[in-house]
């Protein structure tokens, strides 16, 4: 959907907290465009995603790749719904950056879902087999050690998302 007032979604939450599924239903609900990191990353690297290193790297040069398309999106005036993680302020500040750079509005969603309910869902996903990832409660932990909610001084338009069950 093309509008005069495009803007960007993007998401912090751990692994597991519904980033993904709020990400389609806004999309859906808004008619922006989704961009799915895990989408992108499991189609053109499959199984080379091994460490947290691999991670950054292939993120990396993910962002720069479709950075330059998503700004030419935004400036056509169609909204973005990026389903990259935004849970460390270097995340956000790319993230950020990208808005900035397009000159559009923006708004951070804040998942708020405590780790046991995060770990449930992820079991039931990694049961199911439908996402790119299986995800171990091991990684859980070490992806979730460097979580960062934003902060005031990042200047973010944050809405807050509490999960319970």
């Amino acid at each position: 959907m093309s509008s005069s007032c495009p803007q960007v979604h993007f998401f912090c939450g751990k692994i597991g907290s519904g980033k993904s599924t709020l990400a389609a239903e806004i999309a859906s609900e808004s008619g922006a465009i989704l961009i799915s990191e895990d989408n992108w990353t499991s189609t053109l690297w499959p199984n080379e995603l091994e460490s947290l290193e691999d991670y950054r790297e292939k993120s990396a040069r993910l962002k720069k790749a479709l950075w330059p398309l998503a700004s030419q999106v935004l400036q056509a005036g169609t909204s973005l719904v990026l389903d990259f993680p935004a849970n460390t302020v270097p995340q956000r500040r790319t993230l950020k950056a990208l808005v900035d750079m397009a000159g559009v509005s923006h708004t951070l969603h804040l998942l708020d879902t405590p780790d046991e309910l995060c770990k449930a869902r992820l079991k039931a996903r990694n049961a199911a087999g439908g996402h790119a990832y299986q995800v171990t409660e091991e990684q859980f932990e070490q992806f979730s050690s460097f979580f960062v909610p934003p902060a005031e001084e990042e200047a973010l338009n944050v809405k807050v998302w509490c999960s319970s069950e």
